[in-house]
């Protein structure tokens, strides 16, 4: 469970549930904690570029996603939080495999967060290298 927040892992996974715009990539939550959150990317088929490579928008959604619930392990599911800028490094290809995301925040300020996200495989190869900062508009 997260300290500041009281979410749980079953908690995030009901926000997941209910996030449509992320549904056909069937994420689920791995692990989550203070500011840090994991997910799990089942490999599909759909997702495969020419080569046999898992498309870079998958590596994307993820490490976006997985952003957006470590913040809500320190904000809850109230306070907004979106994206302001997103920096990706693919550092490797994962052929026809699943993927863990794990992200974790930086730096929690009043109106913007900072933070990372790592995409590995099963074997822990780091895939992507993600930095992202988030807005809080409401502040």
């Amino acid at each position: 469970m997260a300290p500041d927040s009281g979410l749980t892992k079953e908690a995030l996974q009901e926000v997941l549930a209910e996030s449509t715009f992320v549904a056909d990539y069937k994420f689920s939550i791995h692990d989550c904690g203070d500011g840090e959150c994991t997910i799990f990317v089942p490999y599909q088929e759909k997702f495969v570029r020419p080569g046999g490579l898992v498309c870079g928008p998958v590596f994307m959604a993820a490490a976006d996603v997985t952003m957006w619930l470590a913040i809500m392990t320190k904000l809850g599911r109230l306070d907004m939080a979106v994206t302001a800028e997103m920096k990706t490094s693919f550092l490797s290809g994962a052929k026809r495999e699943a993927i863990y995301c794990t992200a974790k925040i930086l730096k929690l300020g009043r109106r913007l967060i900072f933070g990372e996200a790592d995409c590995v495989n099963s074997d822990g190869k780091l895939l992507t290298h993600h930095t992202l900062t988030y807005i809080r508009p409401d502040m």
